[in-house]
């Protein structure tokens, strides 16, 4: 039987408004552990004084430089003990998923009892990293516990300036919107740089993430250092049949004001059947006996949008791939970036074709490796020596569909351009 809970007036409230919280959990817990009572003790204190009193430090497992994210309690009494001696201690173990995040539950139920034995019994599935986050653990169990993960079969994930857990969406194993193999892909990036995740040797931390389409399940634009991104280059695939049932089910106000409207481009527009245009880079189907709904590809930026809403009706094209984009992230001292487009397409079909994705990630790394500064992130640095002298030192050419930021004025002063033109003739004569 765990001891008394702390009074925590503060936490109770987090009880008291309609949705399930984390406080009924860890009391829950607590009714068994020492450990997770003063871990709510602890807490109560930070929310009293508005401080957080983690701490980092030293703590790893055998073998690995990584993969261990130490924490020692900062409240302390003034014989300088820990005031919630119980908790002074809260590790977090990283453990590396599967591709796709496939489990079965007889595997969840041996992290739920591992955990139970060695640690807090809380379980993050997944962090922002993909790792499976076992949380609270006091350093006499980190390599007891980390022994029978590992006797599982899984590996130690990545922390530090190290290349990251990687993250994929479940792709091709269930979806139907997958534009290549994200588990393969996933696989042989990992296991590529399998001695950079468990060995910190980075400017800073590096991500990968896959998502088999432009829905980007993954948030990969945003939170990965290296997104690979799914996508075709040839012309969104119809289906007269499913067309026809979706139109029949949710009409004409629904066709107009959620697919044609909501268009970013405009790519998308109802016509009669018989002014539909043949040009061979327009996409149509029948919704009925006299309107088709036209899709000029070259406009299309593929948002998916009409693809969610008319699944089936509408599809991505056969010839797929995946767009790759760099320097994504949400919080860096220069602010929030996206990735920017570096291959606008790259086929992935085959063996050699994925072999060809692992190398750019080499070279990108070992880019990065060399010309980061300490503690910069991959678009940190590409903002600091500029996206030009990026591109030259991976080896990629310049592509217009490299675009950092749209430009802000839609006029382009156009005198001059003549004469610019005839220099680098002049040149090119020369020559």
């Amino acid at each position: 039987m765990a001891k008394k809970l702390h009074d925590t007036p503060n936490l109770d409230q987090l009880e008291s408004g309609p949705w399930p919280s984390f406080v009924t959990g860890l009391k829950r817990l607590a009714k068994d552990k020492d450990y997770v009572v003063d871990l709510l003790g602890h807490l109560e204190h930070s929310y009293k004084t508005r401080k957080g009193y983690w701490k980092g430090g030293t703590v790893g497992v055998f073998g690995y430089g990584g993969g261990i994210i130490p924490r020692f309690t900062e409240i302390k009494d003034e014989k300088d003990q820990a005031v919630f001696k119980d908790a002074a201690e809260f590790h977090t173990i990283r453990v590396m998923p599967p591709a796709g995040w496939h489990y079965d539950t007889d595997t969840l139920r041996k992290f739920c009892d591992i955990w139970e034995k060695y640690g807090s019994g809380l379980i993050a599935l997944h962090g922002q990293t993909g790792d499976i986050m076992l949380q609270g653990c006091t350093t006499e169990n980190v390599q007891a516990a980390w022994e029978e993960v590992n006797a599982m079969g899984f590996d130690l994930g990545g922390a530090g300036p190290a290349v990251r857990t990687g993250m994929s969406c479940v792709g091709a194993a269930r979806c139907e919107q997958s534009c290549y193999d994200e588990a393969k892909a996933h696989h042989m990036v990992i296991n590529r740089f399998l001695d950079d995740i468990h060995r910190p040797a980075l400017p800073y931390k590096f991500k990968f993430k896959f998502s088999g389409c432009p829905n980007d399940c993954m948030n990969s634009i945003q939170r990965s250092d290296m997104a690979i991104i799914g996508t075709w280059r040839d012309n969104m695939r119809t289906d007269e049949k499913l067309a026809r049932q979706w139109f029949a089910k949710h009409g004409m106000n629904e066709l107009v004001n959620d697919v044609v409207g909501m268009c970013p481009t405009r790519a998308i527009q109802l016509k009669e059947i018989k002014s539909v245009s043949k040009d061979a880079h327009v996409s149509s189907v029948a919704v009925n006996d006299t309107q088709a709904l036209e899709i000029n590809n070259k406009d299309c930026v593929r948002c998916m949008h009409c693809i969610n809403v008319m699944t089936g009706a509408l599809a991505a094209g056969k010839d797929k791939g995946a767009t790759i984009l760099v320097g994504g992230k949400s919080h860096l001292k220069i602010g929030a970036t996206m990735g920017t487009v570096v291959v606008p397409f790259m086929s992935l079909k085959n063996d050699e074709d994925y072999e060809q994705l692992v190398e750019l990630a080499q070279t990108i790394i070992d880019f990065f490796a060399e010309n980061a500064l300490e503690h910069e992130r991959t678009g940190e640095m590409i903002e600091r020596i500029g996206l030009v002298n990026f591109l030259e030192g991976i080896g990629l050419d310049v592509d217009p569909a490299m675009v950092n930021s749209p430009r802000m004025n839609p006029y382009v002063r156009m005198d001059g351009w003549d004469e610019e033109v005839a220099k680098v003739n002049a040149k090119k004569a020369a020559a």
